[in-house]
């Protein structure tokens, strides 16, 4: 998602259970790609990215292609796992502040630069400066410097250095004994000299990289993009030849990501709601149905500090007069399950189940009295924004019409392309609610709770933008204390501990209204493939598989 897989934001409508793992002094480097026949070309179709430069990619379409250009000190891998890629061992000193990576020697960009201590460096500075104005650059924040690079006094971060050419050590401004996992994201990608600023329109649209693919020429807008087999990739090299990825309308992207598999013209899609029952049918029995619960989850974004939402009475009224049975059952036709928390089943030490009471039944009466005490009064309109494309129609006017006839409030329902929904959110003096949904970036609560809720994720710029994953707007001073004190916690028992009692902050503030958890339904063209699998990022895994 977007993490999440982004931060990872997720077009999709409809994902591998996940174990995270504990922070340790050293480990070894390696890879865990596979291995299988050498050639061919996977096709599949995706909706216009907002970036594929490590920089600001950022939704589930961008990082699909941008997770493939680049590679980083860590992966996750499909079942959670934090897996070492560049990085050959870790040390965290004992306050938790000060990390130092050993970098695997003799690895290059596909420019033939050499891949060191430098160019993450490099990499990182390029994302946290001012003139970057970069979405996801608040992973980054725990640095030191963070600050100052954000707000133009320094155009590098002081907490980073390369002790020799193959070293990275990195201060933290405050404890965190997770911050390897972080590393997983596509953000903290090392990057060429040719780079340049973040805003080099010519690397932007054809980012040169040192991950398993490169790009074949550059990002067509609302065209394609092109990826081809970096045969001078440092690690195991991909099986296939090529990726095709078709850049589809935005206002029917998963019908037609469905058409073309049926057509033989992809070899991966989504499906539109409607069409999952007949799907499921054709193509299971076929061995080309994937069906998986992710790491991901779905909400509606509540606007908290403007608006008809700004009251959490309001926000609970809302949450309360959502039948979410019913429209699992009639329009999910049984294939979601209800969330009835922020954090997803997935991360099994902290889930606490029904957490989330007005998720659990619709009760119109409690809605009703909340939404009277809140100030949300019969006949005011509320926005109700999603994204055109990825089979959410649907729901979205379910969710419409049961808040009209509970409440008594009339709803706008708008769709607008993905990346105009992302850029919507983010305008100063946003309204109502929108359709939400993440997938972690990283194998851990911290990257749920953080970018979506933590006040430093907001980060407004001077004109009152917001460049932070914390679209809702959502601060509270104690929800951050009890995230920052889980960071400072280096015993992953007293840091779970400290993870459910956010958590708790948060729902009872409903600052985000949980509506299902996360499954994730996909066609796979397993006649043509072997080993075809969703990746952590609910992505084909396009560095492991291979013609059959």
């Amino acid at each position: 998602m977007r993490g999440a897989k982004s931060a990872k934001w997720v077009a999709g409508a409809i994902v591998i259970a996940l174990a995270a793992t504990a922070c340790g002094s050293s480990d070894d480097g390696g890879s865990n790609k596979g291995s299988g026949q050498k050639g061919g070309t996977f096709r599949l179709g995706i909706t216009e990215p907002v970036a594929i430069d490590p920089y600001n990619a950022q939704e589930s379409e961008g990082t699909l292609v941008t997770d493939n250009l680049f590679t980083g000190l860590y992966e996750p891998s499909a079942d959670g796992q934090v897996i070492p890629e560049l990085a050959t061992s870790k040390k965290v000193s004992a306050d938790g502040k000060t990390w130092t990576f050993t970098i695997k020697k003799g690895t290059k960009f596909s420019n033939g630069e050499a891949v060191d201590a430098e160019s993450f460096i490099r990499g990182w500075n390029r994302v946290a400066q001012k003139s970057a104005a970069s979405d996801v650059a608040y992973h980054m924040a725990g640095i030191a410097g963070f600050a100052d690079a954000q707000s133009g006094k320094s155009k590098t971060m002081s907490g980073l250095s390369a002790p020799d050419p193959y070293t990275l050590q990195v201060k933290l401004s405050a404890p965190d004994f997770e911050f390897y996992i972080k590393t997983t994201h596509t953000v903290f990608s090392p990057v060429p000299k040719v780079a340049g600023d973040a805003k080099n329109k010519k690397y932007n649209e054809a980012p040169i990289g040192n991950g398993p693919f490169k790009m074949q020429g550059r990002w067509e807008h609302n065209k394609s993009i092109t990826l081809v087999r970096n045969d001078s990739y440092g690690l195991k090299k991909a099986h296939l030849d090529k990726v095709q990825i078709d850049i589809l309308n935005s206002a029917n992207g998963v019908t037609l990501e469905y058409q073309g598999f049926e057509s033989g013209q992809y070899d991966w899609a989504r499906m539109p709601t409607p069409q999952l029952p007949a799907a499921k049918a054709k193509y299971a029995p076929q061995g080309e149905w994937i069906d998986e619960d992710t790491n991901g989850m779905n909400y509606l974004l509540p606007i908290t500090d403007n608006g008809p939402l700004k009251s959490a009475k309001a926000r609970e009224a809302v949450s309360y007069a959502i039948d979410r049975d019913a429209i699992i059952k009639g329009v999910f036709q049984n294939m979601q399950t209800k969330s009835t928390t922020i954090l997803p089943p997935v991360f099994k030490d902290v889930y606490q189940k029904d957490l989330c009471a007005s998720c659990v039944k619709q009760d119109k009466a409690k809605a009703k009295q909340l939404a009277k005490e809140g100030g949300l009064k019969p006949g005011t309109t509320v926005e109700l924004a999603y994204n055109t494309g990825a089979g959410h129609e649907e729901w979205i006017q379910a969710v419409k019409q049961q808040l009209e006839s509970v409440l008594g409030i009339k709803v706008k329902a708008t769709g607008k392309p993905f990346a105009e929904l992302l850029a919507d959110q983010q305008k100063p003096g946003a309204t109502g609610a929108y359709r939400f949904a993440w997938g972690a970036d990283y194998p851990t609560p911290d990257n749920f709770l953080y970018p979506l809720l933590d006040t430093a994720s907001i980060n407004k710029d001077a004109n009152g933008k917001v460049t932070g994953d914390n679209r809702g707007r959502y601060s509270n001073k104690k929800f951050d204390a009890l995230l920052a004190k889980a960071r400072a916690t280096s015993d992953q028992a007293g840091r779970n501990d400290l993870y459910k009692q956010a958590e708790k902050v948060a729902l009872d503030d409903m600052a985000l209204i949980p509506l299902w958890n996360r499954t994730q339904l996909r066609l796979a063209n397993t006649k043509k493939f072997s080993n075809i699998k969703m990746d952590f990022h609910e992505d084909p895994n396009l560095a492991e598989l291979s013609l059959k």
